[in-house]
């Protein structure tokens, strides 16, 4: 017998509010629309009335646990802060900040107060080390990845 894992689900208030977050501000496309279960294309699915359906009490529901996220990464990070500043509502965890592996990350709030982090990709940034003449090896200490990782990163570019 073959366990799969399939997706990571939220529980949320409102299916409609999620929906429209997640397509507005990730671009995600609903592959599964059950009414109050929508699956979307990045694997993760929204359940309204999870209590419920798992025979919990309602105020048994936490917000804000800080327990876990959603991990998006980005292209063009910048693009992403500009798009995430056309929405002025949405709550952020903190400001942009950049690691010492050099990703600039980001972190705000969904409407039911999960964590959502936007992470510029790592392949990205391996690419703007090497196209400033860095090794593979210096870029990979650099971004704390390895030299493996920058290598696919070089011929995926």
């Amino acid at each position: 017998m073959a366990i799969r894992f399939q997706l990571a689900l939220l529980a949320v208030k409102s299916v409609e509010i999620s929906k429209r977050f997640y397509q507005e501000l990730f671009d995600q496309t609903v592959m599964l629309d059950l009414g109050k279960n929508v699956t979307f294309s990045g694997g993760f699915a929204v359940q309204e009335n999870f209590p419920w359906l798992v025979g919990l009490p309602p105020e048994s529901a936490a917000e804000r646990s800080h327990r876990m996220e959603l991990y998006f990464e980005t292209e063009d990070f910048d693009a992403f802060l500009e798009k995430l500043a056309a929405h002025p509502d949405v709550e952020r965890v903190h400001p942009p900040k950049k690691y010492e592996w050099q990703q600039r990350v980001i972190r705000i709030y969904d409407p039911d107060r999960h964590i959502i982090e936007i992470g510029e990709s790592m392949a990205v940034i391996a690419r703007r080390y090497l196209s400033q003449g860095c090794s593979a090896e210096e870029t990979a200490a650099i971004i704390q990845h390895p030299v493996a990782f920058v290598e696919k990163a070089r011929e995926n570019s």
